[in-house]
């Protein structure tokens, strides 16, 4: 027998949490998430839940957890896609279809009674965060903020009923892999003169995070699922990469002194953070320091980028954005990053797809995007 439990109290919400960390054990790539970063997602912390609500629960078998869910409603999803979606995030599972069919009844049932007719997914808990299904890709761990998963969940999703909406794409590349073929080079040195790349301004941090959010709003506005940034989401992503992240590896670009595209490039912390189980105590919080501020990491990933629409079709809009990556090139070598992760690229962003493979990166994991009607 199965039963599901709806997470309702801090005991169920850290059990909901922990168990991946049950489900994974014997996979060689799996990484704990940190668990206080998780209990902040999950909590009126994440500016998210301003416009998000969302409900969870666990699956339950001889009074073990074996499975969880979430479902989801987001508001400023419904303002742009219609008042009857909703969403599914956060599954995992043992290798049971049983149990997958108990979690999503109970998703569905709940997003019916929310109005919902179309539900994608899996969003944690909203396309700006971690999002999509891994399909291809599992035997290398995830980097910062990428979702893993069991190679049976894409055939336990789709027996519920779902269906490809769209695939996300995470490129590989080697810092000594970055080259620009003699044509690209010359194209950006054409354009080189009418952009000006420069650091983020930390002494106007503020202001340079709502410059970042109001370039990557209007660069992602048409794309399959947007959702717009708010003010606070941005300013409280802004206070995590003010820690996280050097200033020489933020950059913008400006065409006549107005801001037209950026680049954030993050050190991996999943790689400081691999043999730390989850947990910043005792001394968890001091290892990871020293490790990304003193011993340094060896990966990073780059995962925001973004350029105005109005450049987007434009001759030096592709162009712009090859002048960005190759602004990240000397930090990551002064700091012994020796390769990066670029995620995710939309499978219908023919253009960036391009523009990578030309350049030396490599798709290396695959992320699907399910869609469903009730």
């Amino acid at each position: 027998m199965i039963r599901i439990e709806k997470v309702q109290d801090k005991k169920k919400l850290k059990e909901f949490i922990a168990f991946p960390s049950t489900l994974f054990r014997d996979d060689p790539n799996w990484i704990d998430p940190l668990i206080i970063e998780r209990e902040e997602h999950l909590s009126k912390k994440n500016p998210g839940t301003d416009h998000i609500t969302w409900q969870a629960w666990v699956a339950i078998k001889e009074e073990k957890i074996v499975g969880r869910i979430t479902a989801q409603i987001d508001t400023l999803h419904r303002e742009l896609h219609g008042a009857d979606t909703g969403h599914f995030g956060m599954i995992d599972a043992i290798d049971d279809p049983e149990v997958f069919s108990a979690l999503f009844a109970a998703a569905e049932e709940w997003l019916r009674a929310q109005g919902a007719r179309k539900i994608t997914g899996p969003f944690s808990l909203n396309i700006n965060q971690e999002s999509g299904l891994l399909i291809e890709g599992f035997n290398t761990p995830p980097s910062v903020m990428m979702p893993h998963a069991k190679p049976y969940y894409a055939t336990a999703v789709e027996q519920q009923g779902y269906t490809k909406g769209v695939d996300l794409i995470a490129y590989w590349m080697k810092r000594t892999d970055l080259h620009f073929n003699p044509s690209l080079a010359k194209l950006m040195e054409r354009v080189r003169p009418q952009v000006t790349i420069r650091r983020l301004n930390r002494k106007k941090f503020a202001e340079e995070m709502q410059v970042l959010r109001e370039i990557f709003n209007s660069g992602w506005q048409h794309n399959w699922g947007f959702v717009p940034f708010t003010e606070r989401e941005f300013a409280t992503m802004g206070d995590q990469l003010k820690f996280l992240v050097p200033d020489d590896m933020i950059h913008i670009a400006e065409i006549d002194g107005k801001p037209c595209a950026f680049i954030v490039g993050m050190p991996n912390i999943n790689e400081a953070a691999a043999d730390l189980h989850g947990r910043l105590l005792p001394l968890g919080w001091a290892k990871l320091l020293w490790r990304l501020k003193v011993s340094g990491v060896r990966t990073a990933r780059v995962p925001l980028m973004g350029v105005r629409a109005e450049y987007q079709f434009s001759r030096i809009g592709p162009i712009i954005a090859l002048l960005l990556i190759e602004a990240l090139r000397d930090p990551f070598k002064k700091r012994g990053i020796d390769a990066l992760e670029m995620s995710w690229i939309l499978e219908t962003n023919t253009g960036m797809n391009n523009i990578l493979k030309k350049i030396g990166a490599e798709p290396y994991k695959h992320y699907r995007l399910y869609e469903k009607q009730l």
